[in-house]
């Protein structure tokens, strides 16, 4: 009978992570605060802030959440912004992404204090990061780093392809996996031989956008995939990952939900402390 892949529990992961973040949040005198910006209405953004904002109050956090229609002026959220990074109970401010169309993302990133910068996503952190000097590591990075070192694989002389729109994403983590001696590549789906690539990889990461895009057939037998999209059909959660084929020839893999997006929420609270830990 052919075995399945093992499941890699986020939830269970995140949960630990969330209950030490409790335990040290009795020690300061005045909590640490998160700002969340949130500008039109994409349903999965909305999905995240709502998992983000019952976290970050079960564990302590004080919390704001700033909600805009899509068609609020550019210059009224950096405004916002720059209001929130002189505010001394608010230790750090996402804005949550993907934004609407014709948003200039750069601009918005660039707006947010170095300090308070919880994502990660700032060209300074980046660049910190990069030549191992890192101020606050993006959260989506370490948690799927969490993800692929719970599974007790050695890292070391591994393959690891990175399926992804954005470098902001396959960037840091390509580092990371990199510090663990893994040599990493990264893919766009549009490129001719994407799929080749990917059937080498003993890691595949996907981020890409587009419900069930990866099938078993592009996949190692035996790889660690981790499925970092969230899209909705006919109503219901679903990954880039075509979960049912892949499971069948993977070695470990995530679900969509309870893989990546829990620890994501997890690290990037964890961000918020060392923010806070910084600042004061």
């Amino acid at each position: 009978m052919k075995g399945k892949a093992n499941i890699i529990d986020g939830n269970k992961i995140a949960e630990s992570i969330r209950a030490e973040l409790t335990r040290r949040v009795a020690d300061f005198s005045a909590p640490p605060g998160l700002a969340i910006i949130l500008i039109g209405d994409d349903p999965g953004s909305h999905t995240y802030v709502h998992l983000k904002e019952k976290a970050a109050r079960e564990i302590g956090i004080y919390f704001e959440k700033h909600l805009f229609p899509a068609n609020i002026a550019e210059k009224k959220i950096i405004d916002l912004i720059e209001s929130l990074n002189k505010n001394s109970s608010i230790h750090g401010i996402v804005v949550q992404f993907p934004l609407p169309s014709g948003w200039r993302k750069d601009n918005i990133i660039d707006a947010i204090s170095v300090e308070k910068d919880v994502d990660g996503f700032h060209p300074d952190n980046v660049k910190a990061l990069l030549a191992d000097r890192p101020l606050i590591v993006p959260g989506l990075a370490t948690g799927i780093m969490e993800l692929i070192q719970s599974t007790g694989v050695p890292l070391q002389g591994k393959q690891a392809v990175i399926l992804a729109n954005s470098k902001v994403f396959s960037g840091p983590l390509g580092h990371l996996l990199r510090q663990q001696g893994v040599a990493v590549s990264a893919c766009n789906p549009e490129q001719a031989d994407c799929q080749l690539i990917s059937q080498k990889a003993d890691i595949l990461v996907v981020a890409i956008g587009r419900p069930g895009l990866i099938k078993a057939e592009v996949v190692k037998k035996g790889a660690i995939v981790i499925d970092v999209g969230y899209n909705r059909v006919a109503g219901r959660p679903v990954g880039d990952v075509d979960f049912d084929s892949v499971q069948e020839k993977a070695g470990w893999i995530t679900p969509v939900p309870g893989g990546v997006g829990p620890m994501t929420v997890a690290m990037l609270l964890k961000n918020v402390f060392t923010a806070y830990e910084k600042q004061k």
